[in-house]
């Protein structure tokens, strides 16, 4: 019973619109210099060629990219997400979890035995907020060795 939520889409096109972005200014430099420094045709080239590259290699990465939360039998790992605090714990350590407003944004918290914590945005995973608390729940009752009574 293993899980992973990877990025929303909504938060893969606001980065790919910034690497665009980015990706567009870099271009428009080169241009700029080839202009007033009368530089080859071929240097122009070149940058629109890495241009393209650097388009189609920055889809194909938020495409494939790791997932932000890994949940498994034994406990749970983030990836890539700045200031969640604790990034990977297995279940019997986490003694509750709760859900929270934080900057605006709601949250999963998890608390841990220790006193640390780990929050995880809800917003920026590519499930509805109610299926990732289900599933993190599940993942833990089956941690700590509840089973559900049916």
């Amino acid at each position: 019973m293993n899980s992973s939520y990877k990025l929303s889409a909504s938060v893969r096109l606001r980065l790919f619109g910034a690497a665009l972005v980015a990706i567009g200014v870099a271009v428009g430099l080169v241009a700029g210099l080839v202009a007033l420094l009368a530089l080859p045709s071929a240097v122009m080239t070149g940058a629109l060629v890495v241009g393209a590259a650097a388009v189609v290699l920055t889809g194909l990465g938020l495409h494939r990219a790791a997932p932000l939360v890994s949940l498994d039998e034994t406990g749970y790992r983030l990836r890539l997400l700045r200031g969640a605090g604790v990034a990977q714990a297995r279940w019997r350590d986490v003694e509750d979890v709760v859900t929270a407003t934080v900057s605006g944004d709601d949250c999963v918290v998890l608390r841990l035995r220790d006193g640390r914590t780990t929050t995880i945005p809800v917003a920026v995973l590519n499930a509805p907020r109610e299926d990732f608390v289900r599933d993190l729940g599940e993942h833990l009752n089956h941690g700590h060795g509840y089973r559900p009574v049916r």
